[in-house]
């Protein structure tokens, strides 16, 4: 292995604690990655992790030579991106992490216009509702519902989504349906919250000019957006959903819309990137596509 080479795969253990991940990551065999970690250290005369069965850490002097390693691989990404052909051509691979919804529902029936203007990005697409460490898992840029609560990323606003509070019809013939935002403590909600936190999610209703929360009691909470709409489907209770996510079930009768004089503010979604990808062609090229394409969608979005 050359000596660039060395340098990104030292960075990747670090921040993976792992050579197996690492290695796997750049597509090398884990003696080829162990030899290589060998040398650099003999060449240093410096012993820069510490390896135990479970993970790899760095030593001090292993920490402050992957906070200069990280240093220099953003310059010399930065001076990759300074070249006005690679700028205007990006190229590699985009990791990228999606909420189920967003990906199937938005990003990824309109793929092939990314494709077609970027034909030599390869993207690869994880997706689910649990967050992700976008260092340790080498993920580029991912797209989330809600307000950003890692100050470390990068965050642009990409929209405010329309909200609707729904139930069925079963329901709603089982318990009434609610005539004001104050009457939702009276009623059944299906709960939902973070999969790695345990943050519970209120309903949000304006009233009289202001945004005012609501946590109506009820008997079942999840933590996955299909299941949270599969309950409201089956008379489990009332939702407070992205209008776009239940706009089949509204129109075919599925599921009834109340509350629709006291709409909520929206629940706005951003894309995230580290600080470090901010510069990366792949990155610009993907945040000012898909920011277009979530202002077709749901209207231009410029106070962020």
């Amino acid at each position: 292995m050359d000596r660039l080479d060395t340098l990104h795969l030292f960075v990747r253990i670090v921040e993976l604690c792992s050579f197996t991940r690492a290695a796997d990551e750049r597509n090398l065999p884990r003696a080829t990655a162990t030899l290589a970690i060998k040398t650099l250290e003999a060449r240093l005369g410096a012993r820069l992790l510490e390896r135990t069965t479970r993970q790899v850490r760095p030593t001090l002097d292993g920490q402050a030579y992957y906070e200069r390693c990280k240093q220099i691989l953003i310059e010399l990404d930065d001076a990759d991106a300074s070249l006005t052909a690679l700028a205007g051509n990006p190229r590699g691979i985009l990791r990228l992490d999606l909420h189920g919804s967003h990906a199937t529902r938005i990003v990824l029936p309109s793929i092939q216009d990314f494709r077609a203007r970027y034909p030599e990005i390869e993207l690869a697409i994880s997706s689910g509702d649990r967050l992700v460490d976008l260092v340790r898992e080498g993920i580029d840029c991912v797209i989330r519902a809600g307000t950003p609560r890692d100050s470390s990323l990068i965050a642009k606003r990409l929209a405010l989504m329309p909200e609707v509070i729904c139930a069925s019809p079963a329901y709603l013939a089982q318990y009434g349906t609610p005539l004001h935002p104050d009457q939702l403590n009276q009623h059944q909600a299906v709960g939902f919250f973070s999969s790695n936190h345990d943050i519970r999610y209120p309903f949000t209703c304006t009233v009289d000019g202001e945004v005012k929360e609501y946590e109506p009691q009820g008997w079942i909470t999840v933590n996955d957006a299909e299941c949270y709409a599969t309950c409201a489907l089956n008379g489990c209770g009332l939702i407070q959903v992205p209008r776009f996510r239940v706009e089949p079930q509204l129109a075919a009768g599925e599921l009834i819309e109340v509350l629709g004089d006291w709409a909520g503010p929206g629940l706005p979604v951003s894309v995230l990137y580290p600080y470090h990808r901010q510069r990366s062609p792949r990155v610009k090229a993907f945040v000012d596509w898909v920011t277009d394409l979530y202002g077709e969608r749901f209207g231009l979005y410029n106070s962020m």
